[in-house]
């Protein structure tokens, strides 16, 4: 998976988004504010914003966004909170992934219905601690996936995600505003033939399954949990980097 990093000036901040071009062909999932559902897309766009982010209108947002970066017809595009210049790539057999791993406010998925929501509390731009945090996820499978591989993917990428958070150490199992997108080719675009051009590709029955024990969703989880772990210990870091300068 190929990222474009590309920056641009906006609420006073330079601010960083990455851009994957995969190219026609491809079947996506995705829960993003712009594509998302099950779709097929050319590209996907993670868009960092500031923190103090305020529009009323994140889809008309990265619209602009996507037009002045040259992408046209169909896309996914996710936005967050989180320093999409620090993003963590991994492979495993063929799966792609990246990652962009922000965790100021680790959440339990099941918490109380009375609980206090941390994420809506106030935000101090000049603290020790970082600007809001998301983990958005990107997933590129190589091969092609029915619909309900391409939801269990989904159950995948999330409990690898999860598992991740724990083993670096944050009581939560993801954030309040995490995004995910798998991409993966649709059936009669898989493995390019080439040679006359007749019959420039051979069709592959979609895999059925994507769980964590299947050939893909195996690959699936360890590329997401090497990609979120590798992130959430940078985080880490560039925490006791700030509390060190703060002292």
């Amino acid at each position: 998976m190929r990222l474009d990093l590309h920056w641009r000036e906006e609420d006073g901040a330079r601010l960083a988004a990455t851009v994957w071009r995969p190219g026609g062909g491809l079947r996506m999932i995705s829960s993003a504010m712009l594509g998302g559902g099950l779709t097929s897309a050319r590209w996907v766009l993670n868009a960092q914003v500031a923190g103090g982010y305020s529009r009323m209108d994140p889809v008309d947002h990265l619209r602009e966004l996507a037009a002045a970066y040259g992408l046209e017809g169909p896309g996914v595009g996710m936005l967050t909170a989180a320093s999409v210049e620090r993003t963590r790539q991994a492979e495993d057999g063929g799966v792609s992934v990246s990652a962009t791993v922000g965790l100021r406010v680790p959440t339990w998925a099941a918490a109380p219905a009375d609980a206090d929501d941390p994420e809506l509390a106030p935000i101090r731009l000049d603290a020790v601690m970082p600007r809001p945090g998301t983990i958005n996820i990107v997933v590129s499978v190589p091969v092609p996936l029915t619909d309900a591989a391409l939801v269990n993917a989904v159950m995948t990428a999330t409990e690898a995600k999860s598992q991740a958070m724990l083993e670096a150490g944050y009581a939560g199992t993801g954030t309040a505003s995490d995004a995910i997108c798998v991409a993966a080719p649709a059936a009669h675009e898989a493995y390019p033939r080439g040679g006359d051009g007749t019959r420039p590709f051979r069709t592959r029955e979609p895999e059925p399954f994507a769980g964590p024990r299947s050939v893909w969703g195996a690959r699936i989880a360890r590329a997401v949990h090497q990609a979120v772990l590798a992130g959430a210990h940078d985080y880490t870091r560039f925490l006791e980097t700030r509390r060190d300068a703060a002292r």
